[in-house]
């Protein structure tokens, strides 16, 4: 299959590309952010300052409370697919964004539902109605 056949027959989340935070320093930054429970999992929402990084950038964590390893993997799958299918089209050019998973909460939630919260975090982060 050709590459132009192919960005044709890929959803638009499928192709955007989104820098993960892997720094502990950034992600202390988010957490002196906005925060929005979502139901299922908390959102961080920090605004970069100019030069700092390009595009969006967003970091998954799951604490010990989520569970073992497997569940917290689980979680952090779950969430890592909601951000791609919703954060190029929600998500804002120089935000930072940050999914915290919480127990049982995030991984027996319901996917559609999930990415509902998504939605409705991102919109109350940006004040705009849901």
């Amino acid at each position: 299959m050709s590459c132009e056949k192919a960005a044709r027959d890929c959803p638009e989340a499928a192709l955007f590309h989104m820098s993960v935070l892997q720094k502990r320093a950034d992600f202390l930054k988010a957490a002196r952010a906005k925060r929005i429970p979502c139901g299922s999992f908390m959102l961080q929402v920090r605004k970069r300052s100019a030069g700092e990084a390009q595009g969006i950038r967003v970091g998954f964590t799951c604490s010990k409370k989520v569970g073992n390893a497997v569940a917290r993997n689980h979680a952090k799958r779950r969430l890592r697919e909601i951000a791609r299918l919703e954060l190029p089209s929600l998500g804002q050019d120089g935000f930072d964004y940050v999914l915290i998973g919480r127990a049982e909460q995030t991984s027996g939630r319901e996917f559609e539902k999930l990415r509902l919260d998504l939605r409705r975090g991102l919109a109350k982060a940006h004040g705009k109605s849901a």
